[in-house]
């Protein structure tokens, strides 16, 4: 007689609407990393860091741009929510902003910049376009 092993289902669940990556972690990490990232990048100018990681950081960096444009305290406080740097806040709406007052959008550029040596995962420099 021989014993038959049922059948496991892997629940596979379709991801329909839900935009953005992963990058293995919970949100509450994921949200996190993308907070310190695009404070880097407003910081810096420059950042180096994963390809998947550098898009999804230049998604909220252009979100938090296009709100700050809007110059008022509202938008002030939507990018202290994401931002909780206020010195930092203030730099975005005074230096950086000014910047792209008559660009519609794409404020960010990413560029690919190799493999790294330990993992071979895919880097990417994100910066702030002239």
């Amino acid at each position: 007689m021989r014993c038959e092993l049922p059948i496991q289902r892997i629940e596979t669940r379709m991801r329909h609407r839900k935009a953005g990556r992963q990058l293995g972690r919970p949100g509450d990490q994921r949200k996190a990393l993308l907070r310190g990232l695009v404070a880097a990048l407003f910081r810096h100018n420059r950042i180096k860091t994963s390809w998947a990681k550098a898009k999804e950081a230049a998604r909220m960096a252009e979100k938090l741009i296009t709100t700050a444009k809007r110059g008022d305290l509202a938008a002030r406080r939507q990018v202290l929510r994401d931002i909780p740097d206020p010195d930092l806040v203030d730099h975005l709406f005074t230096q950086i902003v000014p910047r792209y007052d008559q660009r519609p959008g794409g404020y960010t550029r990413v560029i690919r910049a190799g493999l790294r040596r330990g993992d071979e995962a895919q880097m990417a420099i994100l910066e702030l376009v002239e």
